[in-house]
């Protein structure tokens, strides 16, 4: 007699706490759907505006219905330089959001482990010591080099299967040093070496052979993979690594796993464009106040919103000093910072 009121007090205290589970799954729905409907403009845009502007009627018409007029001829030719913002900005983006989540530091951002200073530094050196001059060929050499910077990280940081992410970090930050000071001292021993490695540096879009998009595909599709798989293990990993160990996540293997997605990313897009701040770091703060930490749905709103703000600061360059144009890691530089003050102003520091 005894347990059917137990049974209806339980439904009682628990319905009223389904509506703001429903309410919080349906606003991140609606907010995914609206970054969606913004990404699909910002490729308009990309589209769109340039030395000549085309209208966004004429784009959708060229999109559709393909013809010989002179927007179809304009919007061709910049397509894939659209392609390489949608692929690099989600790369540096979720690269950015897994970072954080694997260090648990809000201000984790991609290059932490060494990727675009190892990625500089081969660039430098194919440059000065093997005669690597185009931007075309310089994917095949940052993406060796930024590997084997994290292979150096994890194996300073790693030491002795005691990994953590104050370790690998620390590790990082020597790498990071290091390579920096070696290219440094290269290209400031060598004007030649600096004129060519300075196109690539500055972070663009412009000017890059399409053939680097399917060069650097497989690895971005991989990469993203992985860390979209990583969701679950990553919010556990927030709890600490015991209780991330008693939920039965193995720490060491999503370390790993999280280190080789952010590093195939963020490779990836630094050997395609050239290394490029603040994405990283910018996106998964903006996107964590929609979602909360949770990487279900953080992970695919930076997917997202990732490709809309490099896409936009590119399609900003172009606008600002027409019919000239700033690079987009610039623009970024100027976006992103504003956003990391605040984020260091917001962030709660023991005393």
């Amino acid at each position: 007699m005894t347990l059917a009121p137990r049974l209806a007090a339980r439904t009682a205290s628990a319905s009223p706490g389904t509506a703001p589970v429903k309410r919080s799954l349906s606003r991140r729905a609606a907010g995914l759907l609206v970054i969606a409907l913004l990404l699909a403009f910002t490729v308009l845009l990309s589209l769109a505006v340039g030395n000549k502007y085309i209208p966004l009627g004429d784009v959708w018409t060229a999109l559709v219905n393909p013809g010989d007029s002179y927007a179809q001829t304009v919007v061709d030719s910049r397509i894939p330089r659209t392609v390489l913002g949608l692929l690099v900005g989600a790369s540096l983006a979720v690269a950015g959001a897994v970072m954080q989540g694997l260090t648990r530091n809000p201000l984790g951002d991609p290059g932490l482990f060494g990727v675009n200073a190892g990625a500089a530094a081969a660039v430098v050196l194919a440059t000065a010591f093997l005669g690597v001059g185009a931007v075309g060929s310089n994917v095949w050499v940052a993406l060796p080099g930024a590997f084997i910077a994290v292979a150096v990280v994890y194996l300073i940081g790693g030491g002795g299967g005691r990994s953590s992410p104050i370790r690998l970090v620390l590790a990082g930050v020597v790498v990071t040093a290091v390579l920096a000071a070696l290219v440094s001292a290269i290209t400031l021993s060598l004007p030649g070496v600096f004129d060519s490695y300075r196109y690539w540096a500055v972070g663009s879009l412009a000017g890059r052979n399409p053939q680097v998009i399917l060069d650097v595909l497989p690895f971005i599709l991989v990469g993203l993979l992985i860390a979209l798989a990583l969701s679950g293990p990553l919010n556990a990993l927030a709890l600490g690594d015991d209780l991330a160990q008693t939920l039965g996540v193995k720490v060491g293997r999503t370390r790993l796993l999280g280190a080789l997605a952010t590093t195939l990313l963020c490779a990836a897009a630094t050997a395609a464009v050239g290394p490029i701040g603040f994405v990283g770091l910018a996106v998964p703060h903006v996107v964590r106040s929609v979602t909360g930490s949770d990487h279900r749905w953080l992970l695919p709103y930076c997917l997202l919103a990732g490709p809309v703000l490099l896409l936009g600061a590119d399609v900003l360059g172009r606008v600002i000093v027409s019919p000239a144009e700033l690079m987009v890691g610039i623009i970024t530089a100027f976006v992103g910072a504003p956003i990391l003050l605040l984020a260091v102003r917001r962030m709660k520091v023991p005393a």
